[in-house]
């Protein structure tokens, strides 16, 4: 069971949000989820996730999810990956640079007869700004000595 959930995670990001396709969507997200980590004025369940997949396509082109590592356990699984677009749309206010971006998530999903249940994630926020010139790049630290 923990195999076919993985592969259900995996197709999420690999398939389903890359193609924007809504009715796949339904397939693996339960219509009543919870998103852990939606902002209070985002919608939950699957009309949040949606929302979100159909936001990201208007935002970002040449979307592509790279998964580095699935681990599973009963009903969760953790998916690290990394999103990469090119900024071709508002975000946020902040005009489409047509810049390539590269971000970190860290995704965690608890399914529950065959359908994601519950979603929590980590993002690397600071990067994609920084990528973008909202933000200056890191600072090198002077070397030692």
């Amino acid at each position: 069971m923990t195999e076919e959930l993985k592969a259900k995670a995996r197709r999420i990001w690999e398939e389903i949000f890359p193609n924007g396709d809504v009715d796949d969507l339904a397939e693996v997200i339960a219509k009543d989820s919870i998103d852990h980590t939606a902002r209070p004025d985002e919608p939950q369940g699957l009309a949040g996730v949606r929302q979100t997949m159909l936001w990201l396509g208007t935002v970002f082109s040449d979307q592509r999810w790279e998964i580095h590592q699935v681990i599973g356990e009963g009903e969760t699984v953790v998916v690290y990956c990394t999103f990469h677009g090119r900024h071709t749309g508002d975000l946020m206010g902040i005009p489409p640079t047509n810049r390539e971006v590269a971000m970190d998530y860290v995704q965690i999903l608890r399914f529950q007869d065959g359908k994601a249940v519950e979603r929590w994630g980590v993002r690397d926020d600071m990067a994609l700004m920084r990528q973008l010139g909202v933000l200056p790049a890191r600072p090198v630290p002077a070397a030692a000595g």
